[in-house]
């Protein structure tokens, strides 16, 4: 069963300050929690969801349909948001949330090969119709670039030696299977490193899942589009799980609610040089105590908020 418990839930809702009239989009579908909070509280308004997973999109339609009907759920990447709005005749937009990461259900199917706990062939696709997954990656990617990968993406101090023992392994055979993945990880890690910080493999598969889905380039994209197509007293609300999509919002959100190019000892701000956007909240919003406790993805997890307060001068 698709099981998902959305984190930051209350919070992101409450952030978003729906109008019953408005329209809304819900960047990441997933198991349906956040989009339900905001389709309870419309009324002649229209929520949008954008998902590329199927079975995720079966379940949350049949939640979905025990709230209302005025919902469209649209089967691509957020990566397209501003594209499939605008071929629906939508261009201006009240409130767009995006729920970062992985659902818990694509964790947890073993046959999907996102996670370390269960052996599946290395997929880590969202979007199963993509070509490519994490087998082509662990097999086919330069020494060099599997380094990469996992600095960037992860932070793995033993970059070099998991890349190393990978590219030995394959020269044998395909590395096929999540397992097989796990081991020769293992092996590329000190006995002392392995029995702290969790995990040995979890920073390598985080990295892995986050170039298989191009997350970090998808989201900045699609954050941009966001901010463009906000109404004046719309917001965007974003939950991130990972620092750099966390760095990404905070220097975007950062970049559009700050006064630029303004001439010295000018008496008075024209509007035209004044911020569109203003921070809701100035510092991320994280999950408390309860949820915590009940919630173990939600350790990482960071809400930021942002309003338009303007219009820009060519719209």
């Amino acid at each position: 069963m698709f099981e998902h418990i959305s984190v930051l839930k209350e919070e992101a809702i409450t952030g978003l300050n729906i109008r019953p009239d408005g329209i809304y989009v819900d960047c990441t579908l997933g198991g349906a929690g956040h989009s339900k909070e905001i389709l309870k509280r419309l009324t002649t308004g229209h929520l949008y969801c954008f998902d590329q997973d199927d079975q995720a999109i079966a379940y949350a339609r049949g939640q979905l349909e025990q709230v209302g009907e005025n919902f469209t759920i649209i089967r691509s990447n957020f990566r397209y948001l501003k594209q499939e709005l605008e071929a629906r005749g939508i261009e201006r937009v009240d409130g767009i949330l995006f729920d970062l990461g992985v659902s818990s259900p694509q964790f947890d199917q073993s046959d999907r090969g996102f996670s370390y706990n269960y052996d599946a062939r290395l997929d880590m696709r969202m979007d199963t119709s993509a070509t490519k997954d994490a087998y082509q990656v662990v097999n086919e990617y330069p020494y060099e670039q599997l380094v990469r990968i996992l600095f960037k993406y992860a932070d793995e101090k033993f970059a070099k030696s998991i890349a190393r023992q990978i590219e030995k392994a394959r020269m044998v055979k395909p590395i096929e299977t999540t397992f097989e993945l796990v081991e020769i990880i293992k092996d590329a890690i000190p006995a002392r490193a392995r029995r702290t910080g969790g995990h040995p493999a979890k920073r390598t598969f985080q990295a892995l899942r986050i170039e298989v889905n191009d997350e970090l380039a998808v989201f900045e994209t699609a954050l941009d589009d966001a901010l463009d197509m906000i109404k004046v007293n719309g917001r965007i609300a974003v939950i991130t799980f990972h620092s750099l999509e966390d760095k990404i919002c905070k220097y975007t959100f950062n970049e559009v609610t700050k006064l630029k190019d303004v001439p010295r000892n000018i008496p008075v701000i024209p509007d035209y040089l004044q911020p569109k956007f203003r921070l809701v909240n100035r510092k991320a919003i994280v999950a408390g105590d309860i949820e915590l406790e009940t919630n173990k993805r939600a350790h990482s997890a960071k809400l930021r908020i942002i309003e338009r307060v303007r219009e820009n001068e060519s719209l």
